[in-house]
């Protein structure tokens, strides 16, 4: 209800022209259905197939303002104020005799109040009639309205089935919390198809609609949901790290806590020193999802759609909270750039905005190779709440990395000499050496033989780590972060 009622002010706010963006089209058209029979002007309906038409009365289509051009002078010669609502323009919008009539029509708003409504899937707004144009959200359903749709959706069951159907409250109370972050029609066919086989919501029906949910989130590569989520007894080291994420977990699941929530965490670090694994196992440990930003998937070539496409993955964050947004080498998508005409400026503007005003429980989770392309803006206190180092593994790591990786490919650690596997990694990332054990496997597979330490020292010595390879980067980034950082060991 609220949503209709912002968007019946906007459009009493005497705004000409009004752009939703939304794949969304039938919920749209019935917001607008509804308000017609409250607004005192009349809304028409728009589309290439059919024409104008009146939305809430059926008058019959107008079939000869199928054309664009005919339905946009059809409309600027009306002497009469009206809504009108226009479908998948977004093809002929460029259009310059089209680009004309809108502003002329838009012009004309306070002689004769029509007000032109674009709903797309997408819409680009030409410069001519941008500072004439307001936009409006279809906001994804909370778990209030989530729990609307359940309630529709077991009515239309009970309806078509003469059955009575049955919930369990504790799985309908998880369900309408579970789908937040996608649209109300995903949901419904969510909830259908919990519903659908034997008139029931029980916790069997929870895991096949969650995999289903999640797989939609993830549909437009720009943030997705990991399943993989580690827990920090599959990660060596991070001590520090470890002791200060338990110090906020109360404080950031809200169970029993009145301190501020925490917001997030820089991991700086050597590539292969294990930021990703780490980023998974805070999720793992406050036990909430974990949603994957991916910067590289959310550049687009169109004037504004990537800041679009940023809004709408917070925006699913926030509706999924609680819960923890990895942002993966988050240099790559904030970091300034001369020839990019502003846009990472704006990401950037869109990314802190967010960070600053955010309320929700999510906790965000930045890795990042390279801290001088990273802005200063980013890295003050009450957007983040710290920058930890994740530093080359010392002896004592690394001898937990070779355990963890032998014992995930069952193997006794207590089998192998662990001080010389200790002291012939020096310099290697936790990566490089679980690389390491791989290639040594092979090498006994081939060999047709077990492995053993002469396969891993082996390996470890034809290797050349990146702290040998790219020594002088390494060593930079060690000196820079030694007293700017906290180290996360």
């Amino acid at each position: 209800m609220k949503e209709q009622h912002d968007l019946e002010l906007l459009l009493t706010s005497h705004t000409p022209i009004i752009v939703i963006e939304s794949i969304e089209e039938i919920r749209a058209v019935q917001l607008f259905a509804r308000l017609g029979l409250k607004l005192s002007n009349p809304i028409f309906q728009w589309a290439v197939t059919e024409g104008l038409k009146r939305l809430e009365i059926d008058f019959g289509a107008q079939g000869f303002t199928a054309d664009p051009t005919e339905a946009l002078k059809h409309i600027k010669a009306l002497s009469k104020p009206g809504y009108f609502l226009l479908l998948d323009f977004h093809p002929f919008i460029n259009d310059p005799v089209h680009v004309r009539l809108i502003k002329e029509i838009a012009q004309e708003f306070e002689t004769i109040p029509r007000t032109l409504i674009f709903l797309s899937y997408s819409f680009d707004i030409p410069r001519e009639i941008r500072h004439l144009t307001a936009r409006f959200n279809l906001h994804l359903p909370d778990s209030a309205g989530v729990k609307m749709l359940i309630r529709d959706e077991v009515n239309r069951w009970q309806q078509k089935t003469r059955r009575k159907a049955t919930a369990d409250g504790e799985a309908l109370e998880h369900l309408a919390r579970q789908l937040t972050g996608v649209t109300a029609t995903d949901a419904k066919r969510l909830i259908r198809s919990a519903i659908e086989d034997d008139g029931a919501i029980t916790h069997e029906d929870l895991p096949s609609v969650m995999k289903a949910k999640y797989e939609l989130i993830g549909q437009d590569g720009v943030i997705s949901f990991e399943y993989d989520t580690a827990n920090f007894g599959e990660v060596a080291g991070l001590s520090r790290l470890k002791e200060w994420l338990s110090h906020r977990h109360k404080a950031f699941t809200g169970k029993g806590s009145s301190l501020d929530r925490p917001k997030g965490i820089l991991l700086l670090g050597v590539q292969g020193g294990g930021k990703s694994l780490a980023a998974k196992a805070v999720a793992g440990t406050f036990g909430v999802p974990l949603l994957r930003l991916d910067f590289g998937a959310l550049y687009n070539k169109y004037y504004g759609e990537t800041e679009k496409n940023l809004r709408h993955a917070l925006e699913i964050a926030e509706l999924m909270a609680p819960c923890v947004v990895w942002m993966d080498e988050i240099e790559k998508g904030i970091a300034h750039s001369g020839n990019d005409e502003g846009l990472s400026q704006r990401v950037l503007g869109t990314l802190l905005t967010w960070m600053q005003e955010n309320s929700a429980h999510v906790f965000i989770v930045a890795t990042s190779n390279d801290i001088e392309r990273l802005p200063p803006e980013l890295m003050r206190k009450g957007r983040l709440d710290e920058i930890f180092f994740v530093d080359l593994p010392n002896a004592e790591v690394r001898g937990e990395i070779f355990e963890i990786h032998l014992r995930r490919r069952n193997l006794a650690p207590s089998g192998f000499d662990l001080a010389a596997l200790i002291e012939a990694s020096e310099g290697f990332t936790g990566a490089e050496i679980e690389q390491a054990v791989v290639s040594s496997l092979y090498a006994a597979h081939a060999q047709n033989t077990t492995l053993d330490d002469q396969h891993l020292l082996e390996e470890l010595a034809r290797t050349r780590p990146l702290s040998v390879v790219m020594a002088e980067k390494v060593n930079y980034l060690r000196d820079w972060a030694r007293h700017r950082t906290v180290a996360s060991d």
